[in-house]
This record gives structure tokens, sequence and C-alpha cells, in this order.
């Protein structure tokens, strides 16, 4: 193989691990998106969730969703929900 052709062969696999980083960030982002969805929709919010930067980098990244700082309030209003939620009550 010349060196021309290893460079492409290289560069293929290099175009396909940014495709498959990319789709692995926008699968992150996409989860995030539908958490905060479905917390607002029992009044709960989150200030800090996303997708964790540090968790996408790398060769082989594993996207992690930060669910991040919140308040006292916040917290407890949480466990409201998944105390509704676990005795079968609020939907």
């Amino acid at each position: 193989m010349e060196a021309t052709e290893r460079r492409a062969v290289a560069a293929d696999g290099v175009r396909e691990a940014e495709g498959a980083v990319r789709d692995a960030v926008r699968e992150a982002e996409d989860a995030v998106a539908r958490l905060k969805e479905g917390l607002a929709k029992v009044g709960v919010t989150l200030p800090s969730l996303r997708v964790d930067p540090v968790s996408c980098a790398g060769n082989e990244p594993t996207p992690l969703v930060d669910l991040g700082r919140c308040n006292i309030d916040t917290a407890l209003r949480l466990c409201e929900v998944l105390a509704e939620k676990g005795s079968g009550h609020g939907g």
C-alpha cells in the first residue's frame, strides 16, 4: 500500500470516528432535551442539566448526562414527584 493510500484509509477512519462522536453527542443532547421537557411537565427544573462535555472527549466518547446542581426546594420537589409516581398517583 502506498503512502497516499494509507493516508486516504486513515482519513476515512477519522471521518468515521468523528461521525460516531457526533451521533453519540446528538443522542445525549436529545436525552437531555427530553428529560428537561419531562421534568418541566411536573414542575421541576434542574438548571445545570446538560451533556457533560468532558465525557464527550477522547477517541471513544461515552457522553454522560450531568444532572447538575439544584437547590433544596428543587430536590424536595423532585422527591415529591418521585413519591407520587411510586405510589401510583400523578398520572
